[in-house]
């Protein structure tokens, strides 16, 4: 499909630069295509009167890691600075990430990163397209990871570090009530509406709750250049689905329940599971599933997530689901009503088109 396809008008204003307090207070459209009412205005709060008692809820427990690190180049006598973000683990010691300016980089050099006391060295091992590099740290494990921390900083999308810079505010709010598995370099922003009172409140309900993992990588803020949805690549995340979750999601399916996906990260997990056997199954590796409109939903039911930018793969992925002219709909309606967009956020609650599952 064309690109333009997915493009629309977002003003400025819409995209949001801090979450509202509590986090549960957000607002959330319910789209449901082919029901009596298209749209509906509700709340995040509102979710446990929605759902019904034996749905269940799927989150995404991956924990952000400070993987914007700033640093100098050394070659030589001459130094330049560089900017990386890391987006993918790939050893003890070593990280996948994007650099700016890539082209200040070769294989070979050494850059330092510094800050609160701790001096962190890495090598320049490959170089690919895109301003992607392969980098070997000094030091490995827990010492790299606690090494990380000290130098870097959230990885606010750029949508929002274009307007303001990071703040210690930002490592709370940029991280769910129920993070747990440290290694994504962006949130499951979906997720961050949730708040140990709305949890209960869903458990009291009877909706059950289960994780799967997606380390979110940085390439989830990298703009789509093709023309052509099949021209585009997507990056490469490591993902988990246990047996357990496998097998408590199936039961649900089969008394007829709902699967309701907390975020498009944990969609693509599930997704990738239900690829082979079409239906969901215990998964551990790496996934770069790329969803648009035609694509078939083997394992989820509906899909919790937050509102998406113009010409984006996540745009594409919700249009798939719920239809593209739905959708065009939907933001319509959420941009004439002030909805909040992207990470920082309001929500919205999807139901599938016909078709689409």
């Amino acid at each position: 499909m064309r690109v333009d396809q997915f493009d629309f008008d977002l003003p400025n204003e819409r995209i949001a630069l801090r979450p509202v307090r509590p986090r549960d207070a957000a607002r959330m459209l319910l789209v449901r295509p082919g029901g009596r009412e298209l749209l509906s205005d509700k709340g995040v709060r509102d979710l446990p009167a929605i759902l019904e008692s034996g749905d269940a809820l799927v989150f995404n427990d991956t924990k952000v890691i400070p993987a914007q690190l700033e640093g100098t180049r050394l070659r030589g006598e001459i130094s330049a600075g560089i900017g990386a973000t890391l987006h993918m683990r790939v050893g003890q010691d070593r990280w996948k990430a994007f650099v700016r300016p890539a082209k200040k980089l070769q294989v070979g050099d050494d850059v330092l990163f510094e800050g609160f006391g701790t001096r962190l060295t890495a090598e320049v091992l490959e170089k690919a397209d895109g301003g992607e590099v392969l980098l070997a740290f000094d030091r490995s494990g827990p010492e790299l990871d606690a090494a990380i921390a000290a130098v870097g900083h959230i990885p606010l999308p750029p949508y929002i570090a274009h307007k303001r810079g990071e703040d210690e505010q930002d490592r709370q709010d940029y991280q769910t009530v129920y993070a747990e598995k440290e290694g994504a370099v962006a949130a499951p922003t979906a997720g961050l509406h949730f708040t140990p009172e709305l949890l209960s409140a869903l458990k009291e309900r009877g909706v059950e709750q289960h994780k799967v993992t997606l380390h979110v990588g940085a390439g989830t803020f990298l703009p789509v250049k093709a023309d052509n949805t099949d021209d585009h690549k997507m990056h490469a995340e490591w993902g988990e689905v246990s047996q357990e979750t496998a097998e408590a999601l199936l039961a649900v399916k089969a008394r007829g329940n709902k699967v309701v996906s907390v975020g498009t990260t944990s969609l693509r997990i599930l997704e990738s599971s239900a690829r082979e056997n079409e239906k969901i199954s215990a998964f551990s590796g790496e996934t770069s599933i790329f969803i648009t409109p035609g694509y078939r939903f083997r394992a989820i039911d509906a899909l919790m997530t937050n509102f998406h930018l113009p010409k984006s793969t996540l745009f594409m992925l919700v249009s798939a689901f719920s239809g593209l002219d739905h959708m065009k709909a939907a933001y319509a309606h959420a941009i004439s009503e002030e909805y909040r967009f992207y990470s920082y956020g309001d929500s919205s609650l999807l139901y599938p088109q016909e078709g689409a599952i």
